[in-house]
């Protein structure tokens, strides 16, 4: 439903609300993430691996970031299919014992990440704060 229900008569192009919903700037592609957060939800608290859900995670997110350049990201919702995506990993994982594991490490990872960023930014804002400060009283 959110990647494949339609076709473009005489092509085999296909897509799905997600598409659609999309092409509302912003707000589209913020509600198609809630909608995609919501079944990772579902199926993390069903039982699928920490690995699965992080793979399925950076789906959401990549379709999500992308879709919000304007009309690139419309374009790139047709080619991408994140919830075809997370719907083949979930039976790799079920059905054939894949992408099985905690994702300890690529959380850990991403959080160590993050927390570099964060520590940047503020050395960044606080170095521009003192040359902004320097120069408003020194002249």
């Amino acid at each position: 439903l959110m990647d494949n229900q339609f076709r473009i008569p005489g092509t085999n192009i296909r897509f799905g609300l997600d598409f659609i919903i999309g092409l509302f700037p912003y707000l589209g592609d913020l509600a198609t993430f809630g909608i995609s957060g919501i079944l990772l939800i579902m199926m993390a608290r069903y039982g699928a691996s920490g690995m699965v859900v992080v793979k399925m995670l950076g789906n959401i997110l990549l379709d999500t970031v992308v879709g919000l350049v304007p009309f690139l990201g419309d374009l790139f919702d047709l080619k991408f299919k994140s919830n075809t995506r997370n719907v083949r990993l979930l039976k790799e994982h079920y059905q054939e014992g894949k992408h099985g594991g905690s994702a300890r490490g690529v959380v850990l990872l991403i959080l160590g990440a993050l927390l570099g960023l964060f520590v940047f930014v503020v050395w960044l804002s606080w170095t521009v704060m003192a040359w902004f400060w320097g120069m408003m009283f020194t002249t």
